[in-house]
């Protein structure tokens, strides 16, 4: 597992391939409740949460099984706010004492184009006037919309479309026009492309 080195310090985020036997690092409570979930969903949940519980382990925390609400977000221990995320080959995983860090998404996406005919679903008005073409065919703003949208929901309790968040990367800030807020981002780019978004908690406001 790498550790990903960002400039939020109270944030760990940690990455790692996807393993042929991920799936057996899930706990019984987590297995049952993923059903009948296919092998290769249970590898990709199980390799989420070998990091996440790796990165736990480093505040203190011991293992124990990261279940999910029926609306999909992941249950935390006390005190910690958290993020998982996948694609086909890679898992990632971030997590932050909530009493510092409120609300928190990360997103991972391999570092290729967007497929085509996306850019027009991720990307607004505005954010194609702001950037160029270069950009807006990376899946930049896809993973910081995605990861805004897994810090949003478990506060606002409502779903987010691509055209709802805009993002200013210059300034590192995602907008939420739908729910009249905004997250600070970060984008780590390497062979694979990595957005993060968080709110400070309100202790550190």
């Amino acid at each position: 597992m790498d550790i990903i080195r960002l400039d939020q310090p109270n944030i760990l985020v940690g990455v790692r391939p996807i393993g042929r036997v991920d799936e057996a690092a899930l706990f019984a409570s987590e297995v049952a409740a993923q059903g009948r979930a296919v092998t290769k969903v249970r590898r990709q949940s199980g390799a989420a949460r070998i990091i996440a519980r790796t990165l736990l382990g480093k505040l203190g925390v011991p293992p124990m099984p990261i279940l999910k609400t029926q609306s999909g977000v992941p249950t935390w221990p006390a005190g910690i706010v958290g993020s998982l995320a996948h694609h086909d080959t890679v898992a990632a995983a971030a997590i932050a004492e909530k009493k510092i860090i409120g609300a928190l998404g990360i997103d991972i996406e391999p570092n290729e184009p967007l497929p085509d005919g996306l850019i027009d679903l991720v990307a607004t008005s505005r954010e194609k006037w702001m950037y160029d073409s270069s950009l807006l065919q990376r899946r930049d703003l896809f993973v910081l919309k995605e990861a805004i949208y897994k810090a949003f929901f478990p506060i606002f309790n409502q779903p987010l479309e691509f055209q709802d968040v805009e993002i200013d990367i210059n300034a590192n800030i995602g907008y939420v026009t739908k729910g009249n807020c905004s997250f600070s981002i970060e984008l780590y780019n390497s062979e694979n492309v990595i957005g993060l978004a968080y709110q400070m908690g309100f202790d550190q406001r």
